[in-house]
């Protein structure tokens, strides 16, 4: 394998991606959003969004149209944010959707959580996003242990939520308490998440090992213990939740899974997704610098394919939108030269996140 970063050669991977997938994405295609964000996030990255400006606007109208607006009496308030894709047959407007709603219709916290940063990727200033249904659609997914689902859940004593797109609840773990903070964090608006509770949930979710799981009880994991810690420093609760001695062995977990690269659990091979997921928490709990980086580059390089481009999890193993975007966002970790430094809390360009920061500014000037 080339030991050389193939910048070129990535770029047309994302390309690639934002226009035309292999037959085995079809799956996919209720999340086709947050595959658009590898494409859009990776080419940004990789400093190279100018070969998106003849479809930039396309590209964020699409996204629009994947909002889900409250009717005229917010009947279906709490199923509101952004859907994956238009698998339904929604209307491609926005507006008319909303006109003509579909009842197992929903937005999805994870696709929220892309949409809106595929849009401040793209340089939007998020004045088309209905901050109030979104924010409230999001306190129905919070559960009482702190929790949230991804889809809004049926309840027998709510006539509103009979109709939900899944009746008997969805998946309830970090990853989605951790979509909750990101979303609440852009749009600076925390209504619609019960930090105390969500910060009780972390902590509870701490296994004996020293990581996170992906929630209590579970083993500890390279990919919760990120959405864990990256949703507490963005709460701003990391120091809060743990004790010194539980971030010392927190700490002391993270490091010890890099073999080469990252592995996402003791005994289990490495995988180049993690260079990303325990080296951007190593990051925020400023010990990415003990790590050894060429070792970590080394190892990401070896997955990367020479013709086609992308990274895989695994050398000579087929690249993927999610490990390709990974890939670059490890290599971003390690200082390669090209590449966009990160904010790695919110797993976006550090560009984007000052894009996001001028929002916030003007918004507060405002109000």
């Amino acid at each position: 394998m080339a030991q050389t970063f193939l910048k070129k050669k990535h770029i047309k991977f994302f390309e690639r991606c934002l226009q035309i997938l292999p037959s085995r994405y079809c799956s996919l295609d209720n999340n086709r959003m947050t595959v658009g964000f590898f494409g859009i996030s990776g080419l940004d990255m990789l400093d190279s969004l100018d070969v998106l400006e003849n479809d930039k606007e396309n590209i964020i109208n699409w996204i629009y149209s994947l909002q889900l607006l409250p009717d005229d009496i917010d009947s279906n308030i709490h199923q509101c944010g952004f859907r994956g894709s238009t698998t339904l047959g929604n209307p491609f407007k926005a507006e008319e959707a909303r006109k003509h709603p579909i009842p197992l219709d929903s937005g999805h916290i994870a696709n929220t959580y892309t949409a809106l940063l595929s849009l401040i990727i793209l340089g939007n200033d998020l004045s088309g996003v209905d901050k109030r249904s979104v924010t409230t659609g999001l306190r129905y997914l919070q559960q009482e242990d702190g929790s949230f689902c991804c889809v809004p859940e049926g309840s027998e004593n709510d006539k509103r939520l009979v109709f939900c797109c899944v009746p008997e609840g969805s998946e309830n773990d970090m990853r989605f308490v951790y979509c909750a903070c990101c979303i609440s964090y852009i749009l600076d608006d925390w209504r619609g998440v019960n930090k105390d509770k969500a910060v009780q949930f972390i902590k509870n979710s701490m296994s004996y090992e020293g990581g996170i799981g992906q929630g209590p009880g579970t083993e500890a994991h390279g990919g919760s213990t990120f959405c864990a810690i990256a949703a507490l420093v963005l709460m701003d609760k990391l120091y809060e939740a743990f004790n010194e001695k539980e971030i010392k062995r927190l700490k002391q977990w993270c490091i010890s899974r890099q073999q080469t690269g990252f592995q996402g659990r003791p005994n289990k091979p490495v995988d180049t997704c993690y260079s990303f997921w325990v080296g951007a928490t190593l990051k925020l709990l400023d010990m990415f610098e003990l790590t050894d980086k060429g070792f970590n580059r080394g190892y990401m390089l070896e997955t990367q394919n020479s013709i086609t481009g992308g990274f895989a999890k695994w050398p000579d193993h087929t690249p993927d939108a999610l490990h390709a975007y990974f890939g670059v966002c490890g290599m971003s970790l390690v200082g390669e030269e090209g590449i966009q430094p990160m904010h790695p809390a919110l797993n976006v360009s550090q560009r984007a996140a000052d894009h996001l920061e001028n929002i916030h500014k003007l918004w507060q000037s405002k109000s």
